[in-house]
């Protein structure tokens, strides 16, 4: 019987972030990180390892849990599919968003974190109604909400 072979160690990296999100710990998340690191989502335009950190400790605060499949790692870059389902915390509504994670590494960290998923989507239900119409086609609302959420942990 053959071994399956051993997985790229960014590809492990890329496992130890999710699975600490899954167990919320923002600093074993953190560590993942370059300390020059970049990440961006649809409401999030951060760098360094300070703000991404903040970031993390702002959502594992929260009742995340989210499945996840790594497509692909190698030196240079990562591919994972994931969904999150979480309650969002301004509005109680349960949230389950679809996301295409990419990632650039360097020095076998995370250099950058991008998110991808439909703002659309993910609006209508973290928020619905009108401000979820608007939220969700808007990325200003969205990013200057997350913002004022992200103030508290930056400030720790």
């Amino acid at each position: 019987m053959r071994e399956a072979p051993a997985m790229h160690r960014n590809a492990v990296l890329l496992q130890r972030l999710f699975i600490s999100l899954n167990a919320r710990d923002a600093q074993a998340m953190a560590e993942c990180y370059h300390p020059d690191a970049h990440f961006h989502d649809i409401a999030f335009d951060l760098q360094g390892k300070r703000e991404i950190t903040a970031m993390w400790k702002m959502i594992c605060s929260g009742d995340i849990q989210a499945t996840f499949e790594v497509l692909y790692a190698d030196d240079r870059e990562g591919l994972v599919k994931v969904v999150d389902e979480y309650t969002f915390s301004d509005t109680l509504r349960k949230v389950r968003n679809p996301i295409e994670s990419r990632f650039g590494f360097r020095n076998g960290l995370i250099a950058l974190h991008t998110d991808t998923c439909d703002p659309v989507a993910w609006a209508a239900a973290a928020i619905g109604g009108i401000r979820g119409f608007l939220a969700g086609r808007i990325r200003f609302l969205r990013s200057w909400k997350a913002r004022r959420k992200l103030k508290p942990y930056l400030e720790e």
